[in-house]
């Protein structure tokens, strides 16, 4: 036989075996695939590219593929796909509603190790009352405004009652993520208290019940009592020592001397279990506090051209009032401009609709994106196009005392007092006020919801602005970072060379945690890359932190202590490997 006749038969030979493992492989996933759906349905495990794909994308960065999309309606169900993926050594990857801003709850490339399935747990989104309302147990889907509503009959609040509540954000994302919200006296996301699912070195898929509620020994036994509330009050324990909040922090943020900053993600402080576990553990449920609803408020606008000012105003009241604010909102002029034009709808939608229909909207904005795909035609942003059309057509929707302020001064700060507070913000505010550079106004009811409103249309501003106007925009760098509390120089001055290469520069945040966030629209042809190494040298010379509240997602590189917490969570590296930019592989293989 010729050297030419053998080549030509190995290489048939190669071909025939690379044929048989390809159909080896699609007959193994669709054997896996046929478990999903004999645990969950059919319906509700999607395979084909069209349907994952909303999935599969973030809401504001990030995507790649998943082999398959389940979405159990219960907690036995959801632990039983657990057990099939272990099984299959499937990467695991647990969605609740999608609405992070890092890419942290879907896959991110297609550079995985093995094949990768999405669990979206919103359908399993009950609430249980405890401690006559003082605490909550809540399931995988359950969403911030769903517990807002729920509570309000007790007279009580979630950790966070505006901007991702309106959004529909799950609760269990939030401690996911530690997320931070607006609220200066409840600080980010927390609890000690929590029913997950984990693998252990060995591989081996673990329940641990640790919501310090009795509810049997075996697994399905412990979630069928969960979910059904089949537990009394002498099965709920109150150790004094675990805590369903971060109880601390109203007095952490008064420490105005500290040289760290009073919360953000990779607080080792802030790092229990399920609390900025990232998805490296799959929650069943977490138990958390909740607050007295605060019904007596006054909203009091502030403006000023000299930062100095609210250096002042902030120490001040975290030093020396005796009632802390319940917010205290900060907005740039630039930021309250572009948000005036690009959040108007988000903002209409909000002031005549109501928040309820907030995340409906949103699905319906991602159902008809969906649409187009699967008929072939690519959005191009077409959905964003038509609402920011539309906007047009409505007239101004801002109290004429609002942007009287926003033409007058460049800096704003709504601060929101409630009780006795209200007394003590008012006489304060009338002895440094009216100045030259500065004033303020005590809002009537209306102009108070309509200034937190614009608020939180700043959010998404900038990402309409990048989709009406994408053949200027290359993209957006979006920083939410955490200064120091002693810090008095917290206004960030950008180089020219830099401010050149930017389109918008969007300040906005939590002025009183000193958490700001800070949305860079980048000009179209420039180096993002090196923009964001530019942004990211500057707050590691101010001494930041970063992110603050968001998370690190698929976005940042998660700093060594935080990607030792999530080793220690997930030592076979099967859920949600990745992220924070950390190994992706196996066992945390390189």
């Amino acid at each position: 036989m010729q050297a030419g006749e053998e080549a030509n038969l190995e290489q048939m030979a190669e071909t025939t075996r690379h044929c048989s493992d390809t159909d080896s492989r699609r007959d193994a996933a669709a054997g896996f695939i046929a478990e999903l759906k004999a645990i969950v349905g059919d319906r509700h495990v999607l395979s084909d590219a069209r349907a994952k794909r909303r999935y599969e994308v973030g809401f504001r960065y990030g995507g790649g593929p998943a082999l398959a999309v389940v979405s159990p309606a219960t907690l036995i169900e959801l632990w039983r796909v657990l057990g099939c993926c272990v099984a299959a050594n499937k990467i695991i990857i647990m969605q609740a509603a999608n609405t992070g801003l890092t890419g942290g709850s879907t896959p991110f490339g297609d550079d995985y190790d093995r094949e990768v399935v999405l669990i979206n747990a919103m359908r399993i989104a009950k609430i249980h009352i405890i401690e006559e309302g003082r605490q909550v147990i809540c399931l995988p889907g359950a969403t911030l405004y769903q517990l807002e509503e729920v509570l309000k009959k007790y007279g009580r609040e979630p950790h966070s009652v505006i901007g991702s509540s309106c959004i529909g954000a799950s609760v269990m994302g939030g401690i996911c993520n530690n997320s931070g919200g607006s609220l200066v006296r409840r600080g980010p996301a927390y609890t000690q208290l929590a029913i997950f699912a984990r693998l252990d070195t060995g591989g081996q898929l673990r329940l641990v019940n640790h919501l310090n509620v009795d509810l049997g020994q075996e697994p399905e036994e412990i979630l069928a009592r969960l979910e059904s509330g089949e537990f009394a009050a002498r099965d709920i324990g109150n150790d004094p020592d675990l805590h369903g909040s971060d109880h601390d922090y109203i007095h952490r943020v008064r420490k105005i001397e500290d040289d760290r900053p009073a919360r953000y993600n990779a607080d080792a402080g802030r790092l229990f279990e399920a609390s900025g576990s990232a998805g490296k553990l799959a929650l069943f449920a977490v138990r958390l506090d909740t607050f007295p609803a605060e019904d007596d408020t006054k909203v009091f606008y502030v403006g000023t051209n000299a930062p100095q000012v609210l250096t002042r105003i902030r120490r001040h009241i975290l030093e020396e009032f005796e009632n802390l604010p319940v917010s205290g909102e900060y907005i740039h002029r630039e930021a309250f401009n572009v948000a005036e034009q690009y959040g108007k709808d988000t903002f209409l939608a909000i002031q005549i609709l109501g928040s309820s229909r907030l995340p409906r909207l949103f699905s319906f904005k991602a159902g008809f994106e969906a649409f187009l795909e699967r008929v072939g035609l690519p959005s191009t942003g077409l959905s964003d196009k038509l609402l920011q059309g539309m906007s047009r057509l409505f007239p101004k929707h801002l109290p004429r005392r609002m942007t009287n302020f926003r033409d007058r001064f460049e800096h704003h700060l709504i601060l929101k007092m409630a009780g006795n507070g209200i007394a003590e913000a008012a006489a304060y505010l009338k002895t440094i006020f009216p100045s030259p550079d500065s004033d303020f106004f005590e809002c009537t009811a209306a102009e108070g919801a309509q200034a937190f409103l614009h608020r939180f249309a700043v959010a998404g501003a900038a990402i309409r602005f990048r989709s009406v106007r994408s053949r200027d925009v290359e993209d957006i760098v979006a920083l939410d970072i955490a200064l120091r509390r002693n810090d008095r120089e917290w206004q960030e001055r950008l180089p020219e060379n830099l401010r050149s290469q930017l389109c918008h520069v969007l300040y906005y945040g939590h002025f009183l945690c000193h958490v700001f966030h800070q949305d860079y629209i980048v000009r179209k042809g420039c180096d993002l890359a090196i923009v964001k190494a530019q942004l990211c040298q500057m707050q590691d010379q101010r001494g930041a932190e970063y992110p603050a509240e968001h998370n690190v997602g698929h976005l940042y590189q998660a700093k060594p202590g935080l990607a030792e917490f999530y080793r220690r969570l997930d030592p076979c590296n099967q859920f949600n490997p990745g992220i924070g930019q950390t190994s992706k592989c196996a066992h945390w293989r390189v």
